[in-house]
């Protein structure tokens, strides 16, 4: 009986969010992976993968993140980009043993914001890059950390 009954539901639960929009079609799926990016073990192969080398300081790539994280395992970052036309947000820490730790598409009708919880291994430089218009446009922070993240 259990188990009809979590099948139904799993399948009314798959259904709502197809009518609600909340499920992507296949081609969301097949999103571009940019494995040497996300491979690279410093922030300039990563920023090269990704075609960022060159990207310009902008205060309108906003970074909120604790100047001291009392533990590295979890360390909230909010990011937003006030450029007009962002397509996509990347998160490099610097010290971590791949620094590329997050990269996020938007629709161009969707607002660029992130939450994310991170983990860094040791006191380093966060930068954000955000891609827009085909330039990419950075800000970076500085989080000291008091109790390793990455490896204890």
């Amino acid at each position: 009986m259990n188990e009809i009954r979590r099948m139904v539901l799993r399948g009314a639960g798959a259904a709502a969010m197809l009518a609600a929009g909340l499920v992507a079609t296949g081609r969301a799926f097949a999103a571009t992976w940019n494995k040497d990016a996300f491979g690279a073990k410093n922030s300039h192969d990563a920023l090269a993968s990704l075609g960022a080398q060159n990207a310009v300081q902008s205060k309108d790539v906003i970074i909120e993140a604790p100047e001291i994280a009392e533990n590295g395992a979890v360390v909230p970052i909010e990011v937003s980009s006030q450029v007009p036309g962002t397509r996509s947000i990347s998160v490099l820490i610097e010290k971590n043993p791949f620094p590329l730790t997050a990269k996020f598409d938007f629709t161009p009708e969707a607002v660029p914001f992130l939450k994310i919880n991170v983990k860094i291994s040791e006191s380093s430089l966060v930068r954000v890059v955000a891609e827009a218009g085909g330039k990419h446009f950075a800000a970076s922070r500085e989080i000291k950390v008091t109790i390793g993240g990455c490896g204890g």
